[in-house]
This record gives structure tokens, sequence and C-alpha cells, in this order.
């Protein structure tokens, strides 16, 4: 099929940096830094498929986590089964599993995005987020 999905470390870090830069952001008090870190990695033309089946651009996302830092007071993300399962130049395909947890909850979902390698690390292209059972 894919042959060896393994994905490389600094792709699985730089998945984790972005998640951890969201749970920071929506569960503390954070500074605009870890904002500002979170919203240059993501491509002047990312999209994203929510769970709900809405299309974001990357203005209303952006527009919509300024506004949540600290909704969800505590909350942390965990990065699982990370998958490479294209590479091509510059692009990368990769699928994980990204689970949230937050006052006692837990939501999971799994997200296959698009990266494209920039330097130091990695711009998100497209998200696109499926909810699964836990």
């Amino acid at each position: 099929m894919f042959g060896d999905v393994s994905a490389s470390h600094d792709l699985v870090a730089s998945v984790e940096a972005l998640h951890a830069d969201l749970a920071t952001w929506l569960g503390s008090e954070a500074s605009a830094d870890v904002f500002d870190r979170f919203a240059a990695a993501q491509h002047e033309q990312f999209s994203m498929v929510t769970t709900t089946g809405e299309v974001l651009d990357r203005p209303d996302l952006l527009s919509g986590l300024r506004a949540a830092r600290n909704l969800q007071p505590g909350l942390t993300i965990n990065v699982s089964a990370v998958e490479e399962l294209a590479r091509e130049g510059n692009t990368v395909v990769v699928r994980f599993v990204e689970s949230h947890r937050v006052a006692g909850t837990e939501s999971c979902r799994r997200v296959t995005a698009v990266l494209v390698a920039d330097d130091p690390g990695f711009r998100w292209r497209t998200v696109h987020e499926t909810e699964i059972s836990t």
C-alpha cells in the first residue's frame, strides 16, 4: 500500500509542537507569542474541514482561535499514531490521532493533513478532521 508509513522525527516533532501550542493557547492564560507561533505555522492558503464538516479558511480559523484563549482551562492534546502517507518534493501528507482531554472528558479525532516543508519546519496547508469514538 504505502510501504513504510512511519513518520520522520522532524515531522512528528512539528505535529506535536503545533498541538502543544494549541493546547497551551486554549487551556491557559498563554502569552501572545503562543498564538503567533501557531498562526505562523498555518500556510497563507490554509483551509480545514472540522469534525462537524464546516470548512474554515486561515482567517476564520485564526479569528476564532484568537478569541478562544483559555476557554478550556487545563486542556491537554495528545498526538499519536503519526503516519507519513506520502512525500513529494516539499509536500507531505500525514495522518494521526489527536486526543483532547479537559475536565475529565476526552474527545478524539483522526486527522489527515497536508504540510509544506518551510525552514525551519513545516507549514500546514490543509487539515481534515474526523471524530472517532473513545
